[in-house]
């Protein structure tokens, strides 16, 4: 199963100055509880902010200009032959950014797409358009504080 898991706004923002534009308690969980054991594949920027690989799971890092290599670390050079590379013995998680998630949008079977109910304003990452009728909608559990979230998953239709 190639998944890809993601948190936008309202506005579609993903980022804004390198970062995720907020902080929300129990909004990463899920991101936590899906990719735990199985292969999250990000981009280099991705890789970088977060400066290590994740534990308890295997990174590939989707680079053109550099090489990553280590304990559950490694480099390939498309979303595509991060997916070969993968295999079909676990799950794959696609985890940003955008580029990867572009790249990846006609390839995914399930995307986690966390809904989170605020205008970033001045966002400078955007999730990629992709067209829902494509996809069956599930919505999930809502939460958060001062800030909400939904999660809504989208499964391609076969």
């Amino acid at each position: 199963m190639v998944g890809l898991i993601v948190a936008r706004s309202e506005n579609n923002v993903i980022g804004k100055n390198g970062m995720i534009p907020w902080r929300i308690k129990g909004e990463q969980k899920q991101f936590k509880e899906l990719t735990t054991g199985n292969i999250v594949v990000m981009g280099r920027k991705s890789y970088e902010e977060i400066g290590h690989p994740l534990p308890n799971r295997e990174t590939i890092v989707v680079s053109r200009t550099k090489k990553y290599e280590g304990e559950n670390l490694s480099t390939a050079s498309s979303v595509q032959e991060a997916i070969e590379m993968a295999g079909t013995d676990k799950n794959v998680y696609i985890s940003g950014g955008y580029g990867l998630y572009k790249e990846a949008l006609p390839l995914v079977d399930v995307m986690y797409i966390t809904e989170v109910n605020t205008v970033i304003e001045d966002g400078d990452v955007f999730f990629p358009e992709f067209n829902a009728d494509d996809f069956d909608i599930t919505i999930g559990e809502t939460g958060g504080d001062e800030i909400t979230f939904t999660r809504t998953t989208y499964t391609r239709k076969k």
